[in-house]
């Protein structure tokens, strides 16, 4: 599977190692640019989504609207940054368009800055 940038997946995300990572089976956000993800690279950063609602809580989370195999509206975990294996992407749910992939970016850069 071909994953690019701005995408939201589905993903194994078990086993975690402790009580304070993100695990099962959810939507992640595929940070990581293209160049990787489009060669033969083993593992893709992602920002793993939880349908567990906080409001007004940038820059640690973003809010996506259900859309298309997105089922439910959720936020994206900013501050949980994770690479996983390309073998525990399941199947494409959406992408976001460019105005929330920007959004992401903004946040992700203060919360690492």
């Amino acid at each position: 599977m071909m994953v690019s940038k701005g995408e939201i997946w589905l993903a194994n995300l078990n086993p975690i190692k402790k009580n304070n990572e993100v695990g099962k089976i959810r939507p992640v956000y595929i940070l990581q640019t293209n160049e990787l993800n489009h060669s033969s690279y083993p593992t893709t950063i992602v920002l793993p989504l939880t349908t567990i609602l906080i409001d007004d809580a940038e820059p640690l989370r973003m809010r996506v609207i259900k859309r298309e195999n997105l089922e439910k509206d959720s936020d994206i975990l900013i501050a949980q940054v994770r690479a996983i294996d390309n073998s525990r992407f399941v199947k494409k749910l959406s992408i976001l368009n460019k105005e929330e992939m920007n959004s992401v970016k903004r946040l992700f850069d203060e919360v690492i800055e």
